[in-house]
C-alpha cells in the first residue's frame, strides 16, 4: 500500500513542478494539481486500505479491556466467597413467610370526585 502511495506522491510532484516551471504554469497551479491529484485521493485511498488494520486493532483492545474486566469480575467474586465463608449468612424468617404483611388498614385509594 505505501508502495502505491510513495509512487503516486512522486508522479503528482514532477507534475507539481513540471506546472510551477511551465513558462504559462503558475505556482498556484501547482499547489492546486498536487493537491487534487496526488494529496486528495491519496488520503481516500490510505483511508480505505487501512480500514481492516483499524477494525482489528479495535477488537483487539475490546477483548484487552474484556479480559481485564472478566478478571477483576473474578477477584470480586473470589473476594466476596472468602468474606462470606467466615461471616454467618442472616437466616430467613423462620416460618417461612415473607418479612413484614401487607397493610390491612393503610391509606384509602384516592379518586376523583364525581
Amino acid at each position: 500500500m505505501y508502495l502505491i502511495v510513495i509512487a503516486w506522491t512522486y508522479v503528482t510532484l514532477m507534475m507539481a513542478i513540471a506546472e510551477a516551471t511551465s513558462p504559462v504554469g503558475t505556482v498556484l497551479g501547482a499547489v492546486i494539481t498536487f493537491g487534487l491529484y496526488g494529496v486528495l485521493p491519496m488520503g481516500i485511498l490510505v483511508y480505505i486500505l487501512g480500514t481492516p488494520s483499524r477494525k482489528r486493532a479495535i477488537k483487539a483492545r475490546e477483548a484487552e479491556e474484556q479480559a481485564a474486566y472478566d478478571a477483576r469480575q473474578a477477584n470480586e467474586s473470589k473476594a466476596v466467597s472468602a468474606t462470606a465463608g467466615s461471616q454467618a449468612l442472616p437466616e430467613p424468617d423462620g416460618d417461612g413467610q415473607a418479612p413484614g404483611g401487607t397493610e390491612r388498614a393503610g391509606v384509602a385509594a384516592v379518586r376523583k370526585e364525581p
